[in-house]
């Protein structure tokens, strides 16, 4: 595992919502940690061959990447607090298209009525349309195609002017 994959964890378990993820295979052990005050605190573990300098710098880089990811996050959420959010009603992997050769449900600019299908979330096998609340436009697509989400986490954004 390189410094990158590290930083890439980092930054998903920052963003995800998970207070702990260890990850363990045969030559390295990784936790990670979030406390409640979005601070996230990274913990590795690697055997004595290993040099030490590039276990510090990994720490290193990796804090201030989640440190950006919270700061950054704040003054966007007041420019779209006029937003309505659609929010996941369950965990599974976000779809933006019924298969691979359909076209995407929703565009960004596309406007939306009560009842319109934005996605699809896979839970256990299982593909659940996930349909619109309010009516209004897309303004934003908050996660990537074939993502995982959680229950609660926002999908889109949507002017309902």
């Amino acid at each position: 595992m390189d410094l990158k994959d590290i930083q890439n964890l980092i930054k998903f378990v920052a963003k995800s919502g998970a207070s702990e993820v260890k990850l363990e295979t045969d030559d390295v052990k990784i936790t990670i940690k979030t406390g409640n005050d979005n601070e996230t605190t990274f913990v590795q573990q690697v055997p004595v061959s290993a040099p030490m300098q590039q276990i510090v710098q990994a720490q290193q880089q990796a804090a201030p990447a989640v440190q950006e990811t919270v700061t950054t996050n704040a003054p966007a959420a007041e420019e779209e607090s006029k937003y309505i959010t659609v929010k996941s009603p369950i965990i599974g992997t976000f779809y933006r298209k019924s298969s691979p050769d359909k076209p995407v449900f929703v565009e960004v600019g596309q406007s939306i009525a009560e009842g319109d299908v934005l996605c699809v979330i896979e839970a256990m096998k299982l593909f659940n349309e996930i349909e619109s609340e309010v009516s209004g436009k897309i303004v934003k697509v908050l996660v990537d195609d074939a993502s995982p989400v959680e229950f609660d986490q926002p999908l889109f954004l949507v002017d309902p002017s």
